[in-house]
C-alpha cells in the first residue's frame, strides 16, 4: 500500500474501527452490562425441583421485559422462565417472602 499526502488507507481505517468496536463490546460485557434481552425463549413447564438459583432482571433500557433466569442444580444450565406462568409466580413469591424474614 502506498500512502500519499498523509492519508490513511480506507482498509486500515476499517480494521481499526472493527477492533475498537469489538474491544468496547467485550468491556461492557465484562462489567455485567447486557445490551439486549438475554431470554429468547421462556420455559413454562414446571421445573421447580431442578432449580438451584433464580436471577430476576427487571425491565431496563436494553430490554422491555422482566427476565427470570433459573440455573439448574445438576447441569448449571441457565433457563429463562415464563414470568406469567402460575408456578413461576409462586417461586418468586416464596423467594421474596424468604428474603424479607
Amino acid at each position: 500500500m502506498k500512502m500519499t499526502s498523509g492519508k490513511i488507507p480506507i482498509g486500515s481505517l476499517l480494521v481499526l474501527l472493527v477492533l475498537l468496536t469489538i474491544t468496547e463490546g467485550r468491556s461492557l460485557r465484562g462489567l455485567g452490562m447486557e445490551l439486549r434481552c438475554r431470554c429468547i425463549q421462556t420455559e413454562s413447564r414446571q421445573i421447580g425441583r431442578h432449580i438451584g438459583m433464580v436471577e430476576i432482571i427487571t425491565a431496563n433500557s436494553h430490554c422491555e421485559e422482566t427476565e427470570i433466569i433459573a440455573t439448574l442444580k445438576r447441569t448449571g444450565q441457565e433457563v429463562c422462565l415464563d414470568a406469567e406462568a402460575p408456578w413461576v409466580k409462586k417461586v418468586i413469591a416464596r423467594m421474596m417472602s424468604s428474603r424479607s424474614r
